[in-house]
């Protein structure tokens, strides 16, 4: 947090999943006063992650998901009282990534007419009676690239502009840090009536806001000689020029240590035979199920479900829970409880947004923040 500003600005956190959107914003300096996830085994798997990641850093406030019904039940009036019972602040914002399923490529593509397209309209609406100061919504790039979607999209986002200066980018997270080629569209609003006439007049007119570029990973995935496709047990050796933070080998948990750091001994039980899995080469990404990650190269998108998780490497496993966090950036510090299945693990993670890449948008968003308003 800027040390010249002690106050943080407070957030609701909508469909929170496992929290690694709030994460990135804690890490930014925001501060979290409310959170929405109606998936109850979601809602204990982030209690107890954030919980122990803040308590990491000496941050003793318990995580808890404030609201576990539908968003599609809860009123604006429950959610004002439930975030500020003291009463609604001059400044607040909204972030949340709406069920993406209905928007991308390899779902069901039903867009704004399936369930949980319908979730993005929810948010808007909720955007327009609750009025924050601002807002961020991250989803897939389906939902601008298809014709009926992106048509749908502008026709919601024209009620929000009347209200709201609006800017959007795809970012990859592969340009944040992040060892996972994973691109999300994520849009921004700022409340007309918050900022002056200055800077509405600044940002009237075609892209405002100064969404974060990375210049050490930008362009990652063309700029390096990434390690290439190879027969499965091959010993290899790292290509010089590629940053090693970006590679899948940088998330593998050693075997030494697969029963001391907390959920790496959580794999999904293979039931191919020893000798079809090692036909698989290492780096063998395009393929619909089986994925062999390649030790120096990144991961293709963490989207996990039905049990099909990613194969490490040069084992002939699945990666574990721990490695999967990692692939999102996720902190070790982050703990999941026995308790919760593995199969809603992996679904909770493959959910996310890496965390380094919503620090990024965060602390951009801070930063701007601080230079248009009052605070």
């Amino acid at each position: 947090m800027n040390n010249h500003h002690e106050h943080k600005i407070p957030i609701l956190s909508f469909y929170s999943g496992g929290g690694f959107m709030d994460m990135g914003f804690e890490q930014a300096g925001f501060e979290v006063v409310w959170t929405n996830e109606f998936d109850k085994d979601f809602a204990k798997l982030h209690a107890v992650g954030m919980t122990s990641w803040r308590k990491s850093y000496g941050n003793g406030i318990k995580a808890e998901i404030f609201n576990t019904k539908s968003i599609t039940e809860v009123s604006s009036r429950e959610i004002i009282q439930e975030a500020f019972p003291n009463g609604k602040p001059k400044h607040f914002g909204m972030i949340g990534g709406p069920p993406c399923q209905d928007f991308s490529m390899n779902g069901s593509l039903k867009g704004f007419n399936g369930e949980r397209g319908k979730l993005t309209i929810v948010y808007f609406d909720k955007i327009l009676e609750l009025k924050p100061t601002f807002f961020v919504m991250e989803n897939v790039t389906g939902l601008t690239k298809r014709k009926e979607t992106k048509e749908f999209l502008q026709s919601l986002l024209k009620r929000i502009e009347k209200e709201y200066f609006v800017d959007s980018e795809n970012l990859n997270s592969l340009n944040y840090g992040v060892p996972q080629h994973r691109e999300r569209v994520f849009l921004i609003g700022i409340r007309k009536s918050c900022v002056n006439k200055k800077v509405a007049e600044q940002i009237a007119y075609g892209k405002w806001f100064p969404f974060p570029m990375d210049e050490k990973y930008h362009g990652a995935a063309t700029k390096y000689n990434w390690g290439k496709k190879v027969p499965f047990g091959n010993k290899m050796n790292k290509p010089e020029d590629v940053p090693y933070e970006l590679c899948i080998e940088s998330c593998l948990v050693p075997i030494d240590k697969i029963n001391t750091i907390p959920n790496a001994n959580e794999i999904f039980t293979l039931y191919k035979s020893e000798n079809e899995l090692m036909q698989i080469d290492e780096g063998e990404t395009n393929r619909p199920s089986f994925k062999r990650l390649h030790r120096f190269k990144y991961s293709p998108t963490a989207c996990y479900g039905n049990n099909e998780v990613h194969l490490h490497p040069y084992l002939n496993r699945r990666i574990s829970a721990r490695e999967a966090l990692r692939i999102q950036g996720v902190p070790d510090e982050y703990i999941l409880p026995s308790e919760i299945s593995l199969t809603k693990k992996f679904k909770m993670i493959g959910n996310g947004v890496p965390v380094p890449l919503a620090h990024a948008v965060a602390k951009a968003l801070q930063s701007y923040l601080y230079s248009i308003l009052n605070i």
